[in-house]
């Protein structure tokens, strides 16, 4: 008996003992680096600080600085904004590629395969392309700026606005085969007999779409409208190796802004202020996500 007991107990401890090492991954990871930026916010912690320079802790005192800071407001509104034109383009575009490849053509297969190559490109290649593109002197968009009806003679990736425009743009082209795959996959899920009842009952493209096509994929798009939030909330390599914030902090985000308050201005307490305020502002965005989320399969049941 006290065999089969004890062997009764170890089988129930076995899925304990077998995710223990994601847990502890999970710990040191993710949540360890979180818990020491924020106790790093709330002290005067500086990069390069004497040896014997003693770290205090001064509270909110760098949380109060931020409120005040007129740099990072801006930085945060640019960092929104961003994150919100990255959802409505790349997501956007993602939706249309897949509707376009999800339809019966010759060398379809050769289609999906070559939406794939702007994701499949490393962030550095794809900049060094988009800078020599980008180029007013030698690049291609210099044959166009002659026939634009605007100023562009700053350069896109040195004046205001087009430095912002061209980071979007850029930041676009590289996400939206992810968010186009996604979709593709999903609506190989859409059923085809409520598409036929569909054009049986005379409903065109745009009707069949709205109808039967978006409800079946909208979680989807919703999850994928988040991610690209979040991932637009995140992204440094794009932004820094383009324009490094400038001209003037006009494509300066939170993230390089965090880099460079800690790394440029040593100001290491500062920027995990910074860091911690970015975390909030896409803990808010995710929680109001799942919150309407689970409020719409609630009034669905």
């Amino acid at each position: 008996m006290k065999k089969v007991k004890s062997s009764r107990v170890s089988r129930s401890r076995l899925p304990y003992l077998l995710a223990l090492p994601i847990i502890a991954l999970s710990f040191f990871l993710v949540l360890y680096p979180i818990i020491q930026g924020i106790y790093i916010s709330l002290t005067d912690k500086t990069l390069g600080a004497a040896t014997g320079k003693k770290v205090s802790f001064v509270g909110l005192r760098n949380y109060n600085e931020l409120l005040h800071s007129s740099a990072f407001l801006n930085s945060l509104r640019l960092t929104v904004i961003y994150a919100i034109m990255n959802v409505i383009f790349s997501v956007g575009a993602g939706l249309i590629t897949a509707l376009t490849v999800n339809k019966k053509f010759r060398g379809r297969g050769g289609v999906r395969a070559l939406l794939t190559a702007p994701w499949a490109f490393p962030d550095i290649a794809s900049v060094i392309i988009f800078i020599w593109i980008l180029n007013s002197a030698f690049g291609v968009i210099g044959i166009i700026n002659v026939h634009l009806p605007f100023d562009t003679s700053g350069g896109w990736l040195t004046s205001s606005p087009y430095a912002f425009i061209s980071v979007v743009g850029i930041s676009m082209w590289k996400t939206f085969p992810f968010y186009s795959i996604v979709i593709l996959s999903a609506l190989q899920g859409v059923p085809e007999d409520l598409l036929e009842a569909a054009t049986v009952d005379g409903a065109g493209p745009i009707q069949r779409f709205r109808t039967v096509i978006l409800p079946s994929i909208r979680p989807t798009v919703l999850l994928l409208s988040l991610l690209a939030f979040i991932f637009a909330f995140r992204q440094f390599s794009m932004i820094y190796l383009t324009t490094g914030g400038g001209p003037e902090r006009d494509t300066e985000t939170l993230v390089l802004m965090v880099y460079n308050t800690a790394f440029k201005y040593f100001d290491y307490a500062f920027s995990s202020a910074i860091g911690v305020a970015g975390l909030i502002v896409t803990v808010a965005v995710a929680s109001t996500y799942l919150l309407l989320t689970g409020r719409s399969e609630k009034g669905a049941r």
